[in-house]
């Protein structure tokens, strides 16, 4: 079994990723997912850079019941769904980042903590391949994932 990205363009590979954003021209704005103008400025002229894969946790929710399928491709099986954290991570000078969060238990989340990206399974392509998505896990003070 392979593990394939989700989409293309959204990360740089499975092995050692990074999300893909995009920096303004003109006044420095970064974005995600890209861009080819800029929301701040509009401008015209962007470019693509790997984002930071570390920040803060800004605020955060729990998907609680499964998303409308599609265009969710997860498990949308009421009996079988698994709830998850959904947050926005400030990555440092760049942008906040809507993203999926490995951890769902309300106790163990708190705004300001250190996140840092990795990526968690969604399904199981016809090919029998692992799709996988970007999310963020919390990390301790020494930089380890919890």
């Amino acid at each position: 079994m392979a593990r394939v990205p989700v989409a293309d363009g959204v990360f740089t590979s499975v092995d050692d990723p990074r999300l893909i954003g995009s920096k303004c021209d003109n006044c420095g704005n970064h974005m995600f997912p890209t861009q080819g103008s800029c929301p701040k400025c509009a401008g015209t002229s962007t470019s693509d850079v790997e984002l930071e894969t570390r920040g803060e946790l800004w605020t955060w929710t729990v998907q609680g019941y499964p998303p409308k399928a599609p265009p969710y491709l997860g498990d949308a099986d009421p009996k079988t769904f698994q709830p998850f954290g959904v947050g926005y991570v400030e990555l440092p000078g760049q942008v906040k980042v809507e993203a999926r969060l490995t951890e769902a238990d309300p106790e163990k989340l708190k705004i300001g903590m250190p996140m840092e990206l990795t990526l968690v399974p969604l399904y199981t392509n016809d090919d029998g391949d692992e799709v996988v998505t970007f999310a963020f896990a919390p990390i301790s003070e020494n930089g380890e994932q919890s």
